[in-house]
């Protein structure tokens, strides 16, 4: 058995270790996603019902924020609208389509919000 391609998984001092980067999984660096480009500073708000079934949604893109906070402000958007939806991939999906209304509550937040798509 090789030594030099063989490394702990487990540390009884940490609990269990990263595979990647050797660290104890709390404060690993390698699993947390990679940042997102910062854009051109305009948020887009567009219909979307590709791959839906032809149910509409819609989405929020270009939001220069993290996890935590895109999941807050996605909660606000679908309070706002009344209806339900997700925030994934660093995009916002709000079920049907509001698109006036989050223009409107996106400028309320201080966005620079414009309509994409037709």
């Amino acid at each position: 058995m090789s030594t030099a391609n063989s490394r702990p998984v487990y540390s009884t001092d940490t609990g269990r270790l990263c595979p990647g980067c050797g660290q104890p999984v709390a404060q690993c660096a390698c699993s947390k996603s990679p940042p997102r480009p910062a854009g051109d500073g305009v948020v887009r708000v567009s219909r979307d019902s590709k791959g839906r079934g032809g149910k509409v949604v819609t989405v929020v893109k270009g939001l220069p924020l993290d996890d935590a906070a895109l999941q807050t402000l996605g909660k606000k958007l679908k309070s706002g609208c009344g209806t339900g939806g997700t925030v994934k991939d660093g995009v916002i999906e709000i079920q049907g389509d509001h698109v006036p209304k989050l223009l409107a509550l996106l400028a309320q937040a201080g966005w620079k919000a414009k309509q994409a798509g037709g």
